[in-house]
């Protein structure tokens, strides 16, 4: 089994033999549907995973109800909140949903324990699962204290137009609103301000960038393109 997921999951052509003996007799392979709640706050850790297709999104809900997402989680990647739990042997503190169906390798927690204490590559693995995630959450909680709620939706149209490679981004305004944790009503608001500005164009579940740097200049620190 490990030798059909080396393209997915580059680190394991570095893994030794007994690690990926280990690898194929505990790494179980499951499917997820959309909008499976993968993770609840509170919940126990009780394994390891590592995302072979779909996309995850981890957020804190409010005590009023209002969410905010902390990172989404792709192809190849893990939740660090996930391997920090493990560690910690602490409950989860967040949220976590398959936003899309999703394929998973789940390792045992006690198991991911000990591969972290035998075999670099899997220290490697979660150093850099560390590194990418600590700088989101640092980002995302950077953003909610100090950047205004245009700047957020900004933010939030432009990565996800260059990600997408696509000006054009399917989204309703209450999932936007869970995006950059706020609400429907004032997301929708600012939304329509853009639109009237000229920066975007506003269709059913879908909203269209018109103007770039228009848009990008909303958000502080950002450089307009020449």
């Amino acid at each position: 089994m490990a030798n059909e997921f080396i393209n997915i999951l580059p680190f394991l052509a570095d893994a030794s033999e007994q690690a990926l003996e280990e690898f194929e007799k505990y790494a179980v392979r499951s499917t997820f549907q959309k909008g499976t709640m993968l993770a609840m706050e509170g919940s126990d850790c009780g394994h390891f995973f590592v995302l072979l297709a779909g996309q995850i999104r981890v957020y804190k809900l409010s005590d009023s109800g209002r969410e905010i997402t902390l990172y989404h989680i792709h192809q190849s990647e893990s939740c660090i909140l996930t391997a920090f739990c493990i560690a910690s042997r602490i409950e989860f503190p967040a949220f976590a949903v398959a936003e899309e169906t999703c394929e998973l390798l789940l390792i045992p927690a006690h198991i991911m324990n000990e591969w972290i204490g035998k075999y670099e590559i899997w220290q490697k693995h979660m150093f850099n699962t560390l590194s990418v995630r600590l700088n989101e959450i640092l980002q995302t909680l950077d953003k909610a204290v100090f950047h205004s709620l245009d700047a957020r939706i900004a933010d939030y149209l432009l990565s996800t137009a260059t990600i997408k490679k696509s000006k054009t981004i399917a989204i309703t305004h209450e999932k936007l609103a869970r995006e950059v944790g706020s609400n429907r009503v004032a997301v929708s608001r600012t939304l329509e301000a853009f639109e009237r500005k000229g920066m975007i164009t506003l269709a059913r579940g879908k909203i269209t960038i018109k103007q770039l740097n228009e848009i990008r200049a909303i958000i502080p620190g950002a450089t307009n393109s020449p």
